[in-house]
């Protein structure tokens, strides 16, 4: 007959503790070794969703600062489904989805999770959008934006196939502007400080801002949105870019500029590079080197300039032979305008995009287009030009 152990109360109950702490103490390495895992991923913001009809295709996830950076990418499969995950900019910020040259963009706030539906024959228009109101927003003013391209672009192609003139040009591109600056200014004056506000204000269609700084109605909305964003991220970079603008947009609505001197004081000259037509970088000291130049600040949008043009033509081709050239800077915001304009005139033409913050114009005291200046063949200024009229009495001696 076999014999029962019996253990002492005190045993039994040290037994069950030694079971209870061990459980305590896995559920508590469980639950450290979970939060270390996901404490990783904490300050992190999500974008996920899905592409149909995208098998094989890649798809690019972009940071969008002053330059664009691709951050991550993914091969898509037949389900179509992505998610890319990525630290918190810590202010508001931009991003976009890329797949085949077309693009969805998205604003950043915080660590909020945006979920994308689309197909990749109609990835940039015919998307959905959840979890930001901002991005949908976004995808609104995407549309507005898109929509004023189209029928900018078709005025242009008119343009271009001589079925309308200049004037009519210019006079028909203004609504379309101003219908998209009417409703984006909905977007901005509802909350200056949201990303959208920011959005709608910087749009452009072929480079040129949809809001111009320099227009008194139009600085309103940039001095709503850089106050703003001023006032609630100070430090972000995006704050002192359209603080930046707005100071150099009210000096040239008051005329002014930051420094007063006269160029042509101990035969002071600057250095101008800038793309040509053919995109090609064109040196003005390289290519006007023992020429008697006239450098020609201008913008082939302004009225007048076909006359402007017309009075240094006659000019250009009297004197070109005794070694003078003319290199005219365009200061044009758009830049399809520029070259068509320009493609035919025979001297050098090139054109700065930064059109009214041209640092080149800033360094040459440039108050007023056009704004001529007269090199000499060893490269100085000797003279800013008053009179257009009378070039001739204005360049004097220098061509003997």
């Amino acid at each position: 007959m076999k014999k029962s152990i019996y253990l002492p109360d005190n045993c039994i109950c040290m037994k069950k503790g030694l079971k209870i702490l061990l459980t305590i103490i896995v559920a508590l390495g469980f639950l450290f070794l979970m939060y270390k895992l996901l404490g990783k991923d904490s300050n992190k913001f999500t974008v996920e969703g899905n592409i149909v009809e995208a098998t094989n295709k890649t798809m690019y996830f972009e940071h969008v600062g002053t330059t664009v950076s691709a951050l991550d990418s993914v091969v898509l499969n037949e389900s179509g489904k992505f998610r890319f995950r990525q630290p918190n900019p810590g202010e508001p910020d931009f991003y976009r989805l890329k797949l085949d040259g077309q693009l969805i963009n998205i604003a950043i706030d915080s660590t909020e999770t945006i979920k994308i539906q689309s197909s990749a024959s109609n990835f940039a228009q015919g998307y959905t959008v959840e979890g930001s109101d901002e991005c949908t927003k976004i995808k609104e003013l995407t549309m507005m934006q898109l929509e004023a391209s189209v029928a900018y672009n078709k005025l242009r192609k008119g343009y271009n196939d001589k079925r309308i003139t200049v004037d009519e040009y210019m006079e028909q591109i203004r609504p379309v502007l101003d219908k998209y600056k009417e409703n984006a200014k909905k977007y901005i004056y509802a909350n200056p400080k949201s990303s959208s506000a920011y959005f709608a204000l910087l749009q452009q269609i072929n480079d040129m801002l949809i809001f111009d700084p320099s227009d008194k109605e139009d600085y309103k909305a940039l001095g709503a949105v850089a106050t703003s964003w001023n006032q609630f991220y100070p430090e972000a970079s995006r704050s002192k870019q359209l603080y930046t603008m707005a100071i150099q947009a009210l000096k040239s609505i008051r005329g002014e500029r930051p420094v007063e001197y006269d160029i042509t004081e101990n035969n002071t000259h600057f250095e101008i590079k800038l793309p040509d037509i053919e995109d090609k970088e064109i040196s003005l000291f390289e290519s006007c080197k023992n020429k008697v130049t006239l450098i020609d600040f201008t913008a082939y949008q302004m009225k007048g300039s076909p006359e402007h043009n017309m009075i240094l033509n006659l000019f250009y081709e009297k004197q070109k032979a005794k070694g003078f050239e003319i290199f005219q800077v365009s200061l044009d915001a758009d830049e399809h305008f520029w070259k068509n304009s320009a493609v035919n005139l025979p001297w050098i033409c090139v054109r700065d995009r930064r059109s009214m913050y041209s640092q080149f114009a800033l360094n040459y005291n440039v108050k007023e287009l056009p704004a001529a200046f007269l090199l000499n063949r060893d490269g100085e200024v000797v003279k800013r030009i008053e009179s257009f009229e009378n070039l001739e009495k204005e360049i004097g001696g220098l061509l003997k």
